[in-house]
């Protein structure tokens, strides 16, 4: 009897895990938290909106091209507004080096090498 009861509790145990690691994965996933770093991928985006607002071709078209649209606008807005961002990026930067000591600032300027190397680099596919 105490055998089957020890097995009982090992297989429970077991599901839970397999359950939870399940449920954490979707939650993960299809909330959008572990595809962040993907970047904008417009084909997801028509095929999610296509899907769920039951589109037809021609709003599909009409979608791809307003998403074309904005995406080109937004590229020239973002040039525009970089350099400001880039000046008080680099602002911030040297204030706090003012108040940093020798061995702080070293390990400050390879932190902002290695952000500035995640930033310039292009998103996954």
């Amino acid at each position: 009897m105490t055998r089957r009861a020890y097995l009982y509790f090992i297989v429970t145990f077991l599901l839970g895990i397999i359950v939870g690691g399940a449920s954490v994965f979707f939650y993960g996933w299809y909330g959008g938290r572990w595809r962040y770093d993907r970047g904008f991928d417009k084909q997801r985006i028509v095929r999610r909106m296509s899907r769920d607002l039951n589109l037809n071709e021609t709003q599909v078209r009409q979608l791809e091209q307003i998403m074309d649209d904005s995406m080109r606008k937004f590229m020239e807005l973002r040039k525009q507004v970089d350099p400001q961002f880039d000046s008080l990026r680099e602002e911030s930067n040297n204030r706090i080096r003012q108040i940093l000591a020798p061995e702080q600032l070293t390990k400050f300027n390879e932190m902002l090498r290695r952000f500035e190397e995640r930033r310039k680099k292009p998103p996954a596919p």
